[in-house]
């Protein structure tokens, strides 16, 4: 039986040219800094984000570890979206190892207003209180269903956390789907913050990695406390390779991704029992609710029937589309979401 699985962008299998790139890779030790593969994937991310340098990081979430650490200190203050992926699903890590605590800020749509920002910053002058010394925003949001920040909304953030003398580190896990939804390049949303955080693993299609851009004082540092996590590989290349295709072939198919998904929240609307918001659907994200099925069992009759999902909560689930998942696999997973539902 073939299985059309729409978990996560993060089970999209690497491309043939991937596959091939990574066999014939040049290789040398990334700790020491020569494997020339890693260096030129780390030269074309830092001209895409418009940064002065990066970084090779296992995961997006020591990337965004790294990124709370060379902005804020042991007992300071980070705010982030109340829905953050910093703040929901990296395991208190910037508490845990940063010894940063994260003051949520609840948003509509995952957007945080310059108010917001300026309220949620701490006075300086009460010793009570910690001080705040940098905030994260999350470009595409999630848990706020794949929203894009409109570009002037993100830059009005920023400026308000700057004129308050704020560090702003980007979770951009997903920021060339936000750079393909606005028809904008990715360096004008990493411009908004001082580091950036963006994941090769997901809609980008490649096996393993992320990549922490940022200044060159930045990237020094992230460089000791990716060796203090463990986070230091050697012939990284053989992954690096993977990353260079990606750049390169992956970014502008992602309008295939979201046109899927639009296709998929449409389909989903019009079936009984189905809530959900197409207008919220901006990328490769398709959150909706069951009114009539737990969500559980939605998930164990789709997946019986070859169709893979998301699960969140008792009612609420999540498709995601990715490269592997073309037209027919959207209509093809309707028509077993119908038969489930019926």
């Amino acid at each position: 039986m073939a299985v059309i699985d729409l978990r996560s962008d993060t089970v999209a299998m690497p491309s043939p040219e991937m596959r091939q790139a990574m066999v014939t890779a040049p290789l040398g030790d990334d700790v020491f800094g020569d494997d020339p593969t890693t260096n030129k994937l780390l030269e074309v991310a830092a001209a895409r984000m418009g940064k002065a340098a990066a970084m090779f990081v296992p995961s997006g979430t020591m990337g965004n570890l790294i990124g709370i650490a060379v902005s804020a200190r042991s007992g300071e203050e980070l705010i982030a979206d109340a829905d953050s992926h910093a703040f929901y699903y990296e395991t208190a890590g910037a508490a845990a190892v940063c010894g940063v605590q994260i003051r949520p800020v609840p948003t509509e749509a995952g957007v945080m207003s310059p108010r917001q920002v300026e309220e949620a910053v701490r006075p300086r002058d009460d010793p009570h209180e910690p001080i705040t010394s940098a905030i994260t925003f999350e470009n595409t949001h999630n848990r706020h269903g794949g929203i894009v920040w409109p570009l002037a909304d993100l830059r009005a953030a920023s400026d308000a956390a700057h004129s308050q003398g704020l560090r702003v580190h980007l979770d951009g896990a997903r920021i060339f789907n936000a750079a393909v939804a606005l028809n904008v390049e990715a360096a004008d949303i990493a411009a908004c913050a001082d580091t950036v955080t963006f994941c090769l693993s997901k809609g980008l299609a490649c096996p393993v990695g992320s990549i922490f851009c940022g200044s060159e004082e930045d990237v020094e540092q992230a460089r000791r406390w990716r060796k203090r996590l463990g986070g230091g590989m050697r012939q990284v290349g053989v992954l690096a390779a993977a990353g260079l295709i990606a750049l390169d072939h992956m970014v502008d198919r992602l309008a295939d991704d979201h046109a899927n998904a639009r296709t998929l929240a449409e389909g989903l609307a019009e079936l009984p029992g189905v809530k959900c918001d197409r207008g919220r659907v901006q990328t490769n994200l398709v959150y909706f609710d069951l009114d009539t099925m737990p969500a559980p069992a939605f998930t164990d009759e789709c997946a019986r029937r070859g169709l893979l999902g998301g699960a969140v909560g008792p009612r609420g689930m999540r498709f995601v589309t990715h490269y592997g998942v073309d037209s027919e696999d959207v209509q093809s997973a309707l028509k077993i979401c119908e038969e489930v539902l019926s």
